[in-house]
């Protein structure tokens, strides 16, 4: 949209002072031409832009041309341009939102402020997707217009403790993004539940209006289930080398438990994983995988899986099942 972009070129020029052409349409996606049929815009509707010839000119603006922001210390304005650069904003379709309103910001910033937060900007990043996360949701949208439109969601929806998949109709209260993972937050018959956005196998808007608690909101529930899942026993850490003809199997099925890695471990062929479990019984459902996991700490679960691998060999050892004829 045009009058988006004239303002775009306004908050650039007023932050950076003077700016090319070439630059201008280079941050804009735009051709050098349309920049100059902007400016010529702009200085139409008596915005004091002016350009500046010779190799090191360019389009600026008249000095002292700018709005400040007051109230605003150096810290605050730095702390607003530590950059997340996770997928959250680009998942609910507000990546180029979040660009444009920084350089809103960054232009109503006071002048003594804004070298501080351009640096911050350029120096700090946060990405708080983990290594080999969980893969976002193409189902991301519906999950938003059923929250926004205040409706009721049908769900089929994996759960990660047994796989199983069962069927539940929701009252969102909200998404939530925790460490790139996207979770919705919701009554299930009356109850605060927890649903990863990824687990659901189909998510379906019903035409009903939703049926929360009164007064309660998204915050209320949110501090609730966390701290039921806070308040858990410690869980377990296992590191395990994984032979790399199961290692995307593993990933996929133990995705939850999933803490680092895959890394290349020193055996030729085998990757090594950190896993959490909620206890050392837990690790068991690793025997799924046969010779192609091995646990290597902590101890008491190599003592466990060799325990249950030592009494399904005497299980399945030569001796015929009883009841079986003899020959």
């Amino acid at each position: 949209m045009k009058s988006d972009r004239l303002l775009s070129i306004l908050l650039l020029l007023q932050t950076h002072g003077q700016l090319s052409a070439a630059d201008l349409a280079e941050r804009l996606e735009v051709s050098a031409r349309t920049i100059m049929r902007d400016f010529e815009a702009l200085s139409a509707a008596g915005v004091p832009v002016y350009t500046v010839r010779g190799p090191q000119g360019g389009i600026a603006l008249l000095p002292g041309y700018h709005t400040d922001v007051t109230g605003l210390t150096a810290d605050e304005s730095r702390a607003l341009f530590v950059v997340l650069a996770g997928s959250a904003h680009a998942d609910l379709g507000l990546g180029q939102a979040l660009g444009s309103a920084l350089r809103k910001v960054m232009a109503a910033l006071p002048a003594p402020h804004q070298g501080g937060a351009d640096l911050t900007s350029r120096r700090v990043l946060i990405d708080p997707v983990r290594w080999r996360g969980a893969p976002g949701s193409s189902d991301l949208e519906v999950f938003q217009r059923a929250v926004f439109a205040d409706w009721r969601l049908r769900l089929r929806y994996r759960h990660g403790r047994d796989n199983r998949v069962r069927t539940y109709t929701v009252d969102p209260y909200g998404l939530v993004n925790k460490a790139g993972v996207w979770y919705l937050v919701a009554d299930c018959e009356g109850a605060p539940q927890l649903y990863r956005v990824d687990r659901a196998q189909s998510v379906v808007v019903v035409a009903e209006p939703v049926r929360r608690r009164a007064g309660v909101e998204l915050d209320d529930v949110w501090e609730e289930l966390r701290r039921r899942i806070d308040d858990l026993p410690s869980l377990v850490a296992v590191t395990a080398l994984v032979r790399d003809d199961v290692l995307a199997l593993l990933l996929r099925v133990h995705q939850g438990e999933l803490f680092d890695g895959p890394v290349p471990a020193s055996r030729s062929g085998w990757s090594q994983v950190e896993l959490r479990f909620r206890s050392v019984r837990a690790v068991e459902m690793l025997l799924a995988f046969g010779a192609g996991v091995e646990v290597l700490a902590p101890e008491e679960a190599r003592e466990a899986l060799a325990g249950q691998a030592k009494a399904i060999a005497e299980l399945y050892g030569s001796q015929a099942p009883a009841g079986t004829p003899s020959r």
